[in-house]
């Protein structure tokens, strides 16, 4: 049941994690998308250890249009090296698994 994926990237505002999302969702990339936050990052960046507030993105998706959704994500991020992660979806109820196909695929 790999052939569907939930995307995760990280925001500085709601702001920009919400037109994010809403983009990739209108254009069909992932059939929805959750902006969660403010959440508190831990990391390395540049060498330098940091801790700032982000505002998470959860997208779901198919795995034949993963590729698509991470060019879009990579062209509209405000940021040059955002973390952008896909993780499998190993389950899922039937009627979401379809959704998310259907979404995706209407395009």
């Amino acid at each position: 049941m790999t052939d569907y994926v939930q995307v995760s990237t990280a925001t500085e505002t709601q702001e920009q994690a919400v037109a994010l999302a809403g983009l990739a969702v209108q254009k069909r990339l992932a059939a929805g998308a959750q902006v969660v936050g403010p959440v508190i990052s831990v990391f390395w960046h540049l060498g330098e250890y940091g801790t700032g507030e982000e505002w998470q993105v959860l997208l779901k998706t198919t795995a034949d249009r993963y590729p698509e959704l991470e060019a879009h994500l990579l062209e509209h991020h405000p940021w040059d090296n955002p973390e952008l992660c896909a993780v499998p979806v190993s389950m899922g109820a039937d009627r979401c698994l379809r959704w998310i196909r259907d979404s995706v695929e209407g395009a």
